[in-house]
């Protein structure tokens, strides 16, 4: 079982499409935010077969088209800026900011912990929480375009550049 992760996209479509072809396998998808335009959303939706969940960044400007495009597409499950989900029995929290996730990590409550927002690719243990950074999907700031994929039983993640 893998859960593949994404953040940051910022409207590049280009590298949605190619990380979206390869994680049609996975069985979720999460977008720790910073999708940006409504078009992104449903963009998500239909690219990805299984359920997709997404947390709102700080770049996400107009949330209620963003809303509104999801509300078309089934898989497809904002969460607000927060999100608690649970896979193979594993805890996950999912949030925008990378000084939240930390401090989501440190608490001890959850078996991982995903967030974005610094455009930094990144795999790591807070106490019992595994930490993933997926990076930035964008590309265009860290010169890097990445994801993560996640195996939620095993606990091990690692980090996919396109």
């Amino acid at each position: 079982m893998q859960i593949a992760v994404v953040s940051d996209i910022h409207d590049n479509l280009d590298a949605l499409a190619a990380m979206l072809r390869r994680v049609q396998s996975a069985e979720a998808l999460i977008c720790c935010g910073d999708l940006c335009s409504p078009f992104t959303a449903k963009e998500l939706g239909m690219g990805f077969p299984g359920p997709v969940h997404v947390v709102f960044g700080n770049n996400d400007g107009d949330r209620w088209r963003i809303a509104a495009n999801a509300a078309k597409r089934p898989n497809l499950r904002f969460h607000g800026e927060y999100a608690e989900l649970e896979f193979a029995g594993r805890r996950f929290a999912v949030q925008h900011f990378d000084n939240i996730g930390r401090a989501i990590a440190a608490g001890g409550a959850y078996d991982v912990v995903c967030f974005g927002h610094n455009h930094r690719s990144e795999i790591s243990r807070s106490g019992r929480a595994l930490i993933v950074n997926p990076g930035e999907l964008f590309g265009k700031l860290s010169g890097r375009s990445t994801f993560a994929l996640i195996d939620p039983e095993s606990l091990e993640a690692e980090i996919v550049e396109l």
